[in-house]
């Protein structure tokens, strides 16, 4: 046989190789560039896969399905929208991160009594210039706040405390007593008490005293943090603690078989105004050891968590239209 003829037969045979794995090799290149992930509830296994890489600057794409129930997914400390993840249909979604570092991913969806346990990390590769920079501690720690402790008021209002009525008494108020500092550092309680020891306030009855102590709370949030506050206590607190912050949430009776403690009541003032924001904010950035409390730390960014704590106070006072 000439070697023409070898060749001819050669480049005939490579072609049909070709024009026969070109599918397959380009399933292969799609499947590289995405990951496909399937959620399940938490007792059955959770995401698949939990930890995936990605690098910064280039875009991760995902296609999310679910198993059992509809789920949801979005990624924590970030301004990425939540999407919804249906059974047996898959949802396209593409990831872009600029700075490395470790996201926390997790389920939006209320799909179980361990529903907190969906979640997955993304590490981030990159250009280690384009870290964020480090940030302090959090207030409860730099207070060195046991947050484990209970912390009953010493003393609580009679009816809710009214901050608009609190506003009239304010140009009596002792310099500093308005600064986010003091605000975070004091629980209500501590505040009517040190109010009460003013010369200043000493004709003010105890009904007065605590609208005062609304106006103090009042006057370090906005309405816009309130109502993000209350978007995000909807989304992830409720289902616990209650709409209504009576600690009667769809999931309370669960938690409590689970654990033997019921979820904190916000509206009961003997336990919620002895708690200081900063108290508030320990047990919501690491979680209540024992108590079924997850921890919110890698999900909440810190202007959230302090719009959630403000917010949970409005179980307490009466707060005025800005």
């Amino acid at each position: 046989m000439k070697s023409s003829e070898i060749l001819s037969r050669i480049l005939v045979v490579g072609g049909l190789l070709i024009a026969i794995s070109a599918p397959f090799v380009a399933k292969l290149v799609g499947a590289q560039g995405t990951i496909e992930m399937h959620g399940r509830m938490a007792e059955s296994g959770g995401w698949a896969p939990d930890v995936i890489q990605a690098k910064t600057g280039v875009p991760l794409h995902l296609r999310l399905t679910s198993e059992d129930v509809t789920h949801g997914f979005a990624v924590g400390q970030s301004d990425i929208p939540a999407v919804d993840v249906l059974p047996g249909k898959m949802t396209d979604v593409t990831l872009t991160f600029d700075k490395p570092g470790t996201y926390t991913f997790y389920c939006t969806r209320w799909c179980g009594i361990y529903h907190w346990r969906m979640r997955g990390k993304i590490e981030v590769s990159g250009d280690e210039a384009a870290s964020p920079q480090s940030i302090g501690s959090p207030l409860y720690v730099t207070l060195k706040l046991d947050i484990d402790a209970l912390h009953p008021a010493a003393v609580t209002p009679v009816g809710i405390p009214d901050a608009q009525r609190g506003a009239q008494f304010s140009t009596l108020l002792p310099a500093g007593s308005l600064a986010p500092d003091y605000y975070r550092s004091h629980s209500p309680a501590q505040t009517y008490l040190a109010l009460r020891a003013e010369p200043a306030l000493a004709a003010l009855s105890a009904v007065e005293t605590w609208d005062l102590v609304a106006y103090i709370w009042q006057s370090n949030t906005t309405p816009g943090a309130l109502a993000a506050g209350q978007k995000i206590f909807a989304q992830n607190c409720a289902a616990c603690h209650g709409e209504t912050g009576k600690g009667d949430g769809v999931f309370a009776a669960q938690t409590n078989a689970l654990t033997g403690k019921s979820p904190a009541k916000f509206a009961d003032p003997a336990s919620m105004l002895g708690a200081s924001p900063a108290v508030l904010q320990g047990k919501i950035l690491r979680g209540g050891m024992g108590t079924g409390m997850p921890s919110w730390g890698p999900i909440l960014t810190d202007q959230q968590t302090w719009d959630v704590i403000s917010y949970l106070y409005t179980f307490q006072f009466k707060e005025s239209n800005k």
